[in-house]
Protein backbone atom coordinates (compact mmCIF):
# COMPACT_ATOMS: atom_id res chain seq x y z
CA UNK A 1 0.00 0.00 0.00
CA UNK A 2 1.28 3.30 -0.69
CA UNK A 3 1.85 6.23 1.61
CA UNK A 4 0.53 9.11 0.73
CA UNK A 5 2.84 12.34 1.85
CA UNK A 6 0.06 15.28 1.91
CA UNK A 7 1.81 17.17 5.39
CA UNK A 8 3.42 19.96 2.38
CA UNK A 9 -0.22 19.90 0.47
CA UNK A 10 -3.04 22.35 0.84
CA UNK A 11 -5.95 21.55 3.41
CA UNK A 12 -8.38 21.23 0.46
CA UNK A 13 -6.19 19.18 -1.76
CA UNK A 14 -5.28 16.90 0.90
CA UNK A 15 -9.14 16.16 1.49
CA UNK A 16 -9.44 15.24 -1.68
CA UNK A 17 -6.99 12.89 -1.77
CA UNK A 18 -8.48 11.06 1.14
CA UNK A 19 -11.76 11.16 -0.62
CA UNK A 20 -10.44 9.45 -3.57
CA UNK A 21 -8.73 6.90 -1.54
CA UNK A 22 -11.91 5.97 0.27
CA UNK A 23 -13.91 5.72 -2.82
CA UNK A 24 -11.46 3.54 -4.14
CA UNK A 25 -11.62 0.92 -1.76
CA UNK A 26 -15.01 0.94 -1.59
CA UNK A 27 -15.40 -0.24 -5.24
CA UNK A 28 -13.08 -2.56 -4.88
CA UNK A 29 -15.13 -4.06 -2.34
CA UNK A 30 -18.18 -4.26 -3.69
CA UNK A 31 -16.52 -6.24 -6.70
CA UNK A 32 -15.03 -8.83 -4.55
CA UNK A 33 -18.73 -9.14 -3.31
CA UNK A 34 -20.54 -9.85 -6.89
CA UNK A 35 -17.80 -11.53 -8.06
CA UNK A 36 -18.52 -14.11 -4.75
CA UNK A 37 -22.12 -14.43 -5.41
CA UNK A 38 -22.08 -15.14 -8.95
CA UNK A 39 -19.89 -18.07 -8.04
CA UNK A 40 -22.82 -19.31 -6.16
CA UNK A 41 -25.34 -20.26 -8.19
CA UNK A 42 -29.14 -20.55 -7.02
CA UNK A 43 -30.83 -23.48 -5.33
CA UNK A 44 -32.91 -25.52 -7.98
CA UNK A 45 -36.69 -25.00 -7.79
CA UNK A 46 -38.30 -28.52 -7.23
CA UNK A 47 -41.53 -29.59 -7.01
CA UNK A 48 -42.10 -31.30 -3.75
CA UNK A 49 -45.69 -33.00 -2.06
CA UNK A 50 -45.96 -34.53 1.07
CA UNK A 51 -46.19 -38.05 2.37
CA UNK A 52 -49.77 -38.71 2.95
CA UNK A 53 -51.33 -41.67 5.30
CA UNK A 54 -54.95 -42.81 4.38
CA UNK A 55 -57.44 -45.71 3.90
CA UNK A 56 -57.19 -46.95 0.27
CA UNK A 57 -58.26 -49.40 -1.88
CA UNK A 58 -56.13 -51.87 -3.09
CA UNK A 59 -56.97 -52.11 -7.33
CA UNK A 60 -55.89 -54.93 -9.60
CA UNK A 61 -54.99 -53.71 -13.79
CA UNK A 62 -55.77 -56.22 -16.60
CA UNK A 63 -55.31 -55.26 -20.01
CA UNK A 64 -58.41 -55.27 -22.09
CA UNK A 65 -60.03 -54.30 -25.49
CA UNK A 66 -63.32 -52.87 -26.28
CA UNK A 67 -65.84 -54.88 -28.30
CA UNK A 68 -69.32 -53.94 -29.32
CA UNK A 69 -72.35 -55.60 -27.69
CA UNK A 70 -73.94 -56.46 -31.11
CA UNK A 71 -72.77 -56.29 -34.85
CA UNK A 72 -74.32 -56.88 -37.68
CA UNK A 73 -73.40 -56.61 -41.54
CA UNK A 74 -75.59 -54.99 -44.01
CA UNK A 75 -75.89 -57.27 -46.58
CA UNK A 76 -78.15 -56.96 -50.20
CA UNK A 77 -80.64 -59.92 -50.09
CA UNK A 78 -81.52 -59.78 -53.49
CA UNK A 79 -79.58 -58.98 -56.52
CA UNK A 80 -80.18 -55.44 -58.33
CA UNK A 81 -79.07 -52.41 -59.10
CA UNK A 82 -77.78 -50.00 -55.74
CA UNK A 83 -79.89 -47.12 -56.16
CA UNK A 84 -79.53 -44.66 -53.12
CA UNK A 85 -77.65 -44.63 -50.03
CA UNK A 86 -79.12 -42.28 -46.99
CA UNK A 87 -76.46 -42.32 -44.44
CA UNK A 88 -73.10 -40.56 -43.49
CA UNK A 89 -70.11 -42.84 -42.98
CA UNK A 90 -69.34 -43.42 -39.38
CA UNK A 91 -72.67 -41.43 -38.43
CA UNK A 92 -74.92 -43.15 -35.31
CA UNK A 93 -77.86 -44.61 -37.14
CA UNK A 94 -81.53 -45.54 -35.65
CA UNK A 95 -83.21 -48.89 -35.30
CA UNK A 96 -85.57 -48.87 -38.63
CA UNK A 97 -83.71 -45.87 -40.37
CA UNK A 98 -83.82 -46.71 -43.95
CA UNK A 99 -79.81 -46.64 -45.50
CA UNK A 100 -79.92 -48.52 -48.57
CA UNK A 101 -82.41 -48.62 -51.84
CA UNK A 102 -81.86 -50.96 -54.30
CA UNK A 103 -84.13 -50.62 -57.60
CA UNK A 104 -87.19 -51.83 -57.15
CA UNK A 105 -88.97 -51.81 -60.70
CA UNK A 106 -88.27 -55.99 -61.12
CA UNK A 107 -89.48 -56.83 -58.24
CA UNK A 108 -92.31 -54.79 -58.43
CA UNK A 109 -93.26 -56.45 -62.27
CA UNK A 110 -92.50 -60.22 -60.26
CA UNK A 111 -95.27 -59.33 -57.75
CA UNK A 112 -97.48 -58.34 -60.25
CA UNK A 113 -97.23 -61.55 -62.31
CA UNK A 114 -97.49 -63.44 -58.73
CA UNK A 115 -100.41 -61.58 -57.92
CA UNK A 116 -102.03 -62.34 -61.73
CA UNK A 117 -101.23 -66.21 -61.53
CA UNK A 118 -102.75 -65.90 -58.22
CA UNK A 119 -106.10 -64.55 -58.88
CA UNK A 120 -106.39 -67.27 -62.13
CA UNK A 121 -105.45 -70.04 -59.57
CA UNK A 122 -108.11 -69.05 -57.33
CA UNK A 123 -110.67 -68.70 -60.06
CA UNK A 124 -109.66 -72.06 -61.34
CA UNK A 125 -110.36 -73.43 -57.78
CA UNK A 126 -114.03 -71.70 -57.80
CA UNK A 127 -114.85 -73.64 -61.04
CA UNK A 128 -113.96 -77.06 -59.89
CA UNK A 129 -115.90 -76.21 -56.52
CA UNK A 130 -118.72 -76.02 -58.82
CA UNK A 131 -119.14 -79.30 -59.65
CA UNK A 132 -121.44 -78.95 -62.54
CA UNK A 133 -120.10 -82.43 -64.58
CA UNK A 134 -120.79 -84.02 -60.89
CA UNK A 135 -124.27 -82.71 -60.66
CA UNK A 136 -125.70 -83.57 -64.24
CA UNK A 137 -124.28 -87.07 -63.53
CA UNK A 138 -126.10 -87.10 -60.29
CA UNK A 139 -129.25 -86.17 -61.89
CA UNK A 140 -129.10 -88.83 -64.74
CA UNK A 141 -128.63 -91.75 -62.06
CA UNK A 142 -131.55 -90.54 -60.07
CA UNK A 143 -133.73 -90.91 -63.69
CA UNK A 144 -131.97 -94.07 -63.99
CA UNK A 145 -132.62 -95.37 -60.54
CA UNK A 146 -136.45 -94.08 -61.40
CA UNK A 147 -136.83 -96.22 -64.43
CA UNK A 148 -135.62 -99.57 -62.78
CA UNK A 149 -137.70 -98.83 -59.96
CA UNK A 150 -140.86 -98.90 -62.24
CA UNK A 151 -139.23 -101.73 -63.88
CA UNK A 152 -138.95 -103.87 -60.63
CA UNK A 153 -142.50 -103.03 -60.33
CA UNK A 154 -143.96 -103.85 -63.11
CA UNK A 155 -141.95 -107.18 -63.09
CA UNK A 156 -142.75 -108.40 -59.61
CA UNK A 157 -146.65 -107.27 -60.83
CA UNK A 158 -146.79 -109.87 -64.29
CA UNK A 159 -144.81 -112.67 -62.41
CA UNK A 160 -147.94 -113.95 -60.00
CA UNK A 161 -150.09 -113.01 -63.27
CA UNK A 162 -148.27 -115.24 -65.67
CA UNK A 163 -148.60 -117.98 -63.65
CA UNK A 164 -152.00 -118.09 -63.35
CA UNK A 165 -152.33 -117.61 -67.36
CA UNK A 166 -153.45 -114.00 -66.56
CA UNK A 167 -151.23 -111.96 -68.98
CA UNK A 168 -149.08 -113.75 -71.17
CA UNK A 169 -145.39 -115.05 -70.94
CA UNK A 170 -144.13 -113.07 -73.78
CA UNK A 171 -145.71 -109.61 -71.52
CA UNK A 172 -143.22 -111.03 -68.58
CA UNK A 173 -140.08 -111.66 -71.02
CA UNK A 174 -140.35 -107.90 -71.79
CA UNK A 175 -140.90 -106.68 -68.21
CA UNK A 176 -137.64 -108.92 -67.09
CA UNK A 177 -135.72 -107.02 -70.29
CA UNK A 178 -136.78 -103.61 -69.21
CA UNK A 179 -136.12 -104.38 -66.04
CA UNK A 180 -132.11 -105.75 -66.73
CA UNK A 181 -131.94 -102.85 -69.14
CA UNK A 182 -132.39 -99.92 -66.33
CA UNK A 183 -130.27 -102.22 -64.09
CA UNK A 184 -127.68 -101.86 -66.49
CA UNK A 185 -128.33 -98.06 -67.20
CA UNK A 186 -128.35 -97.44 -63.19
CA UNK A 187 -124.81 -99.29 -63.08
CA UNK A 188 -123.38 -97.81 -65.88
CA UNK A 189 -124.50 -94.54 -64.38
CA UNK A 190 -123.19 -94.61 -60.76
CA UNK A 191 -119.92 -96.10 -62.30
CA UNK A 192 -119.92 -92.58 -64.21
CA UNK A 193 -120.73 -90.43 -61.53
CA UNK A 194 -117.76 -92.05 -59.23
CA UNK A 195 -115.38 -91.52 -62.36
CA UNK A 196 -116.66 -87.34 -62.29
CA UNK A 197 -116.43 -87.46 -58.47
CA UNK A 198 -113.00 -88.55 -58.23
CA UNK A 199 -111.83 -86.40 -61.51
CA UNK A 200 -113.63 -83.54 -59.62
CA UNK A 201 -112.04 -83.94 -56.30
CA UNK A 202 -108.49 -84.49 -58.31
CA UNK A 203 -109.29 -81.55 -59.53
CA UNK A 204 -109.91 -79.17 -56.95
CA UNK A 205 -107.02 -80.51 -55.15
CA UNK A 206 -105.21 -79.73 -58.00
CA UNK A 207 -106.64 -76.38 -58.01
CA UNK A 208 -106.20 -75.95 -54.21
CA UNK A 209 -102.55 -76.88 -54.94
CA UNK A 210 -102.26 -74.02 -57.16
CA UNK A 211 -103.77 -71.29 -54.94
CA UNK A 212 -101.51 -72.17 -52.05
CA UNK A 213 -98.22 -72.09 -54.84
CA UNK A 214 -99.93 -68.66 -55.79
CA UNK A 215 -100.08 -67.34 -52.85
CA UNK A 216 -96.22 -68.52 -52.04
CA UNK A 217 -95.41 -67.06 -55.07
CA UNK A 218 -96.51 -63.60 -53.96
CA UNK A 219 -95.44 -63.63 -50.66
CA UNK A 220 -92.06 -64.17 -52.13
CA UNK A 221 -92.07 -61.59 -54.24
CA UNK A 222 -93.54 -59.49 -52.02
CA UNK A 223 -90.51 -60.21 -49.58
CA UNK A 224 -87.68 -59.98 -52.18
CA UNK A 225 -89.32 -56.76 -53.33
CA UNK A 226 -89.20 -55.56 -49.68
CA UNK A 227 -85.27 -56.19 -49.35
CA UNK A 228 -84.88 -53.39 -51.73
CA UNK A 229 -85.20 -51.51 -48.70
CA UNK A 230 -82.60 -52.11 -46.48
CA UNK A 231 -83.01 -50.39 -42.78
CA UNK A 232 -80.77 -50.52 -39.80
CA UNK A 233 -81.55 -53.39 -37.27
CA UNK A 234 -80.07 -52.36 -34.38
CA UNK A 235 -79.57 -48.44 -33.16
CA UNK A 236 -75.55 -47.67 -33.23
CA UNK A 237 -72.87 -46.25 -35.24
CA UNK A 238 -72.33 -47.34 -39.21
CA UNK A 239 -69.17 -47.75 -40.50
CA UNK A 240 -67.66 -47.23 -44.13
CA UNK A 241 -69.91 -47.50 -47.14
CA UNK A 242 -68.35 -50.61 -49.06
CA UNK A 243 -70.10 -50.29 -52.04
CA UNK A 244 -71.16 -47.52 -53.96
CA UNK A 245 -74.07 -46.32 -56.00
CA UNK A 246 -74.98 -47.42 -59.08
CA UNK A 247 -73.31 -50.61 -58.52
CA UNK A 248 -74.88 -53.85 -59.34
CA UNK A 249 -75.12 -55.63 -56.08
CA UNK A 250 -76.37 -59.28 -54.60
CA UNK A 251 -75.13 -61.21 -57.82
CA UNK A 252 -74.43 -64.58 -56.76
CA UNK A 253 -73.81 -63.60 -53.00
CA UNK A 254 -75.03 -61.44 -50.41
CA UNK A 255 -72.78 -58.75 -51.21
CA UNK A 256 -71.57 -56.79 -47.86
CA UNK A 257 -72.79 -52.77 -47.89
CA UNK A 258 -71.50 -51.83 -44.52
CA UNK A 259 -71.80 -52.59 -40.56
CA UNK A 260 -73.19 -51.64 -38.07
CA UNK A 261 -72.17 -51.62 -34.08
CA UNK A 262 -74.35 -51.14 -31.11
CA UNK A 263 -71.83 -49.54 -28.66
CA UNK A 264 -73.75 -48.53 -26.00
CA UNK A 265 -73.23 -50.32 -23.87
CA UNK A 266 -69.48 -51.08 -24.61
CA UNK A 267 -68.42 -54.61 -23.63
CA UNK A 268 -64.43 -54.96 -22.46
CA UNK A 269 -63.17 -58.42 -22.81
CA UNK A 270 -60.04 -59.58 -20.45
CA UNK A 271 -58.23 -62.21 -18.87
CA UNK A 272 -57.49 -62.70 -15.39
CA UNK A 273 -55.02 -65.08 -13.74
CA UNK A 274 -55.90 -68.05 -11.72
CA UNK A 275 -54.45 -66.17 -8.53
CA UNK A 276 -56.52 -62.81 -9.29
CA UNK A 277 -59.73 -65.25 -10.19
CA UNK A 278 -59.57 -66.14 -6.49
CA UNK A 279 -59.13 -62.67 -5.10
CA UNK A 280 -62.41 -61.93 -7.05
CA UNK A 281 -64.33 -64.71 -5.43
CA UNK A 282 -64.97 -67.08 -2.75
CA UNK A 283 -65.89 -70.90 -2.22
CA UNK A 284 -69.02 -69.78 -0.46
CA UNK A 285 -70.69 -67.52 -3.28
CA UNK A 286 -69.09 -69.72 -5.75
CA UNK A 287 -68.20 -66.85 -8.62
CA UNK A 288 -71.59 -64.78 -8.28
CA UNK A 289 -68.75 -62.09 -6.18
CA UNK A 290 -67.67 -60.54 -9.55
CA UNK A 291 -71.49 -59.50 -10.05
CA UNK A 292 -71.13 -57.47 -7.66
CA UNK A 293 -67.85 -55.47 -8.55
CA UNK A 294 -67.35 -52.12 -10.19
CA UNK A 295 -64.78 -51.60 -12.68
CA UNK A 296 -63.04 -48.40 -13.98
CA UNK A 297 -61.64 -48.44 -17.36
CA UNK A 298 -58.36 -46.50 -17.64
CA UNK A 299 -57.89 -45.11 -21.71
CA UNK A 300 -55.01 -45.19 -23.21
CA UNK A 301 -54.64 -41.09 -22.71
CA UNK A 302 -54.24 -42.13 -19.01
CA UNK A 303 -57.72 -40.46 -18.22
CA UNK A 304 -60.26 -42.80 -16.95
CA UNK A 305 -63.91 -43.30 -18.56
CA UNK A 306 -66.31 -41.24 -16.51
CA UNK A 307 -68.85 -44.60 -16.01
CA UNK A 308 -68.00 -47.27 -14.40
CA UNK A 309 -69.02 -50.71 -15.71
CA UNK A 310 -70.57 -54.24 -14.42
CA UNK A 311 -69.22 -57.49 -14.63
CA UNK A 312 -71.08 -59.57 -17.31
CA UNK A 313 -69.87 -63.16 -17.95
CA UNK A 314 -67.42 -65.06 -16.48
CA UNK A 315 -65.68 -68.01 -18.79
CA UNK A 316 -66.76 -71.64 -17.37
CA UNK A 317 -63.02 -72.85 -17.97
CA UNK A 318 -59.22 -71.65 -17.24
CA UNK A 319 -57.15 -71.97 -20.31
CA UNK A 320 -54.52 -74.34 -19.62
CA UNK A 321 -52.16 -73.11 -22.13
CA UNK A 322 -51.89 -69.57 -20.32
CA UNK A 323 -53.52 -70.23 -17.19
CA UNK A 324 -55.85 -67.69 -17.19
CA UNK A 325 -59.97 -67.12 -17.28
CA UNK A 326 -61.55 -64.42 -20.00
CA UNK A 327 -64.11 -61.84 -18.86
CA UNK A 328 -66.35 -59.76 -19.94
CA UNK A 329 -67.55 -56.24 -18.18
CA UNK A 330 -70.16 -53.92 -19.86
CA UNK A 331 -69.45 -49.92 -19.69
CA UNK A 332 -72.33 -47.13 -20.45
CA UNK A 333 -70.88 -45.37 -23.66
CA UNK A 334 -73.33 -42.58 -24.22
CA UNK A 335 -72.70 -41.11 -27.26
CA UNK A 336 -70.60 -43.98 -28.66
CA UNK A 337 -67.68 -41.91 -27.35
CA UNK A 338 -65.61 -45.03 -27.49
CA UNK A 339 -65.27 -46.94 -30.17
CA UNK A 340 -64.87 -50.81 -30.70
CA UNK A 341 -61.39 -51.82 -30.98
CA UNK A 342 -59.70 -50.00 -28.66
CA UNK A 343 -57.14 -51.37 -26.12
CA UNK A 344 -57.36 -50.13 -22.36
CA UNK A 345 -56.74 -51.00 -18.59
CA UNK A 346 -59.62 -52.27 -16.49
CA UNK A 347 -59.16 -51.73 -12.74
CA UNK A 348 -61.01 -52.86 -10.23
CA UNK A 349 -60.65 -52.64 -6.40
CA UNK A 350 -59.91 -55.99 -4.63
CA UNK A 351 -59.44 -55.27 -1.05
CA UNK A 352 -58.68 -51.94 1.42
CA UNK A 353 -55.58 -51.14 3.33
CA UNK A 354 -55.63 -49.12 6.83
CA UNK A 355 -53.53 -46.50 7.70
CA UNK A 356 -51.43 -46.77 4.45
CA UNK A 357 -48.67 -44.58 3.91
CA UNK A 358 -49.09 -43.06 -0.11
CA UNK A 359 -46.24 -41.53 -2.13
CA UNK A 360 -46.80 -40.48 -5.69
CA UNK A 361 -45.59 -42.94 -8.14
CA UNK A 362 -43.86 -40.66 -10.42
CA UNK A 363 -41.80 -39.83 -7.20
CA UNK A 364 -40.15 -43.01 -7.02
CA UNK A 365 -36.92 -43.60 -8.90
CA UNK A 366 -34.65 -46.58 -9.24
CA UNK A 367 -30.64 -47.05 -8.66
CA UNK A 368 -28.65 -49.75 -8.35
CA UNK A 369 -32.06 -51.98 -8.19
CA UNK A 370 -33.59 -50.02 -5.15
CA UNK A 371 -36.32 -48.03 -4.69
CA UNK A 372 -35.82 -44.74 -4.05
CA UNK A 373 -36.87 -41.20 -3.18
CA UNK A 374 -35.62 -37.71 -2.82
CA UNK A 375 -36.58 -36.66 0.98
CA UNK A 376 -36.46 -33.18 1.54
CA UNK A 377 -35.90 -31.78 4.94
CA UNK A 378 -36.74 -28.68 7.27
CA UNK A 379 -34.08 -27.08 5.56
CA UNK A 380 -34.67 -27.20 2.33
CA UNK A 381 -32.04 -29.99 1.81
CA UNK A 382 -32.21 -33.27 -0.21
CA UNK A 383 -30.93 -36.46 0.68
CA UNK A 384 -31.59 -39.72 -1.24
CA UNK A 385 -34.39 -42.24 0.86
CA UNK A 386 -34.48 -46.28 0.27
CA UNK A 387 -37.65 -47.25 0.47
CA UNK A 388 -40.24 -50.45 0.78
CA UNK A 389 -42.88 -50.75 -1.79
CA UNK A 390 -46.21 -52.37 -1.53
CA UNK A 391 -49.26 -52.30 -3.75
CA UNK A 392 -50.30 -49.28 -6.10
CA UNK A 393 -53.36 -47.68 -5.34
CA UNK A 394 -54.58 -45.40 -7.97
CA UNK A 395 -52.00 -43.27 -9.00
CA UNK A 396 -49.95 -43.38 -5.25
CA UNK A 397 -47.56 -46.69 -4.31
CA UNK A 398 -48.06 -47.63 -1.01
CA UNK A 399 -44.77 -47.80 1.34
CA UNK A 400 -44.24 -50.17 3.54
CA UNK A 401 -40.83 -49.10 5.12
CA UNK A 402 -38.53 -45.60 4.65
CA UNK A 403 -41.09 -42.96 4.86
CA UNK A 404 -43.29 -41.23 7.51
CA UNK A 405 -46.17 -39.15 7.01
CA UNK A 406 -46.03 -35.60 6.28
CA UNK A 407 -42.11 -35.82 5.44
CA UNK A 408 -41.83 -34.27 1.71
CA UNK A 409 -40.57 -36.35 -1.81
CA UNK A 410 -39.63 -34.54 -4.87
CA UNK A 411 -42.00 -34.97 -7.89
CA UNK A 412 -40.34 -33.13 -10.64
CA UNK A 413 -37.01 -32.07 -10.92
CA UNK A 414 -35.30 -34.55 -9.70
CA UNK A 415 -32.43 -34.53 -12.64
CA UNK A 416 -31.50 -31.06 -11.17
CA UNK A 417 -30.76 -32.28 -7.61
CA UNK A 418 -27.62 -33.81 -6.15
CA UNK A 419 -28.34 -35.25 -2.58
CA UNK A 420 -27.05 -32.87 0.43
CA UNK A 421 -27.68 -30.02 -1.86
CA UNK A 422 -29.90 -27.03 -1.21
CA UNK A 423 -33.24 -27.12 -2.75
CA UNK A 424 -36.01 -24.24 -3.38
CA UNK A 425 -39.34 -26.81 -3.00
CA UNK A 426 -42.52 -25.14 -4.26
CA UNK A 427 -45.74 -27.10 -4.73
CA UNK A 428 -47.83 -27.25 -8.10
CA UNK A 429 -50.44 -25.29 -7.29
CA UNK A 430 -47.72 -22.74 -6.81
CA UNK A 431 -46.39 -23.38 -9.61
CA UNK A 432 -49.22 -22.94 -11.58
CA UNK A 433 -49.70 -19.06 -10.11
CA UNK A 434 -46.28 -18.26 -10.53
CA UNK A 435 -46.87 -19.21 -14.46
CA UNK A 436 -50.73 -17.82 -14.94
CA UNK A 437 -49.51 -14.53 -13.04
Amino acid sequence: MKILHIRNLPVSAAVLIVLAALMTSMGCGTKGEHSAAAAQPPPPTVIVTSVTQKTVPIYSEYVGQTRADNTVELRARVEGVLQKVYFKEGAGVRKGQLLFTIDKRPFEAALQSAKALQAKAVSDLAQAQQRTDVLQAQAQLAEAQAVLVRADQDVNRLTPLAKEKAVTEQDLDAATATQKSAKATVDARQANLTNLEAAVKYTIERAKAEVSASNARVIQAQLELSYCDISSPITGVIGFLQVDEGNLVGRNEATLLATVSASDPLLVDFSVSEIEYLKLTDPETAGHRAGELRFDLLLSDESVHPHQGTFKVLDRTVDPTTGTLKVEATFPNPGSYLRPGQFARVRVAVSEQQNAILVPQRAIQELQGAKTVLVVDAQNTASVRTIKLGDKADKDVIVLDGLNPGERVIVEGMQKVRPGSQVNPSTGEESTKIQGG
